[in-house]
């Protein structure tokens, strides 16, 4: 059985419950950068130095579910977010993902694209990337596919 489609543009009420609709509360956002429907914020357990979560202020669960100027901010955030994390840290590369439902780990249920900086030897053998989070994605075995 396929999962439901988002339904286009369509938001719950802001989750009192939800680490990110309290986006006002520094206590729990550390704000790198603020626009008007989205923000940027500093990830509470960073997977790297500079680790960053792009973040709708509306409460809204899927990617697909994104109006047109939230798409927009979000673009505008990100490449604001970029210069200052190039400015601070430097990182040789980034890995930017979405974890789009449970099923792809998504643990908190509002939408948060995450900008990793990568470092050279983060990881013993970068290649695949992002692929890496399935199984049967040894880089060294593409070749004889």
């Amino acid at each position: 059985m396929r999962p439901a489609m988002a339904k286009e543009n369509v938001a719950e009420p802001v989750n009192t419950d939800c680490l990110f609709c309290q986006f006002d509360d520094a206590s729990v956002n550390d704000i790198l950068v603020d626009g008007n429907e989205i923000y940027v914020r500093w990830d509470n357990f960073p997977a790297a130095k500079g680790h960053v979560e792009v973040v709708p202020k509306r409460h809204v669960e899927s990617y697909f579910s994104l109006t047109a100027s939230e798409h927009a901010e979000i673009y505008a955030l990100i490449k604001q977010a970029w210069h200052r994390i190039q400015d601070q840290f430097q990182p040789d590369g980034y890995t930017i993902g979405v974890n789009e439902g449970q099923a792809a780990g998504r643990t908190i249920d509002h939408l948060h694209i995450h900008l990793i900086p990568r470092y050279e030897g983060d990881v013993a053998d970068p290649r695949g990337g992002i692929r890496h989070v399935l199984p049967g994605t040894n880089p060294d075995e593409w070749l004889g596919r």
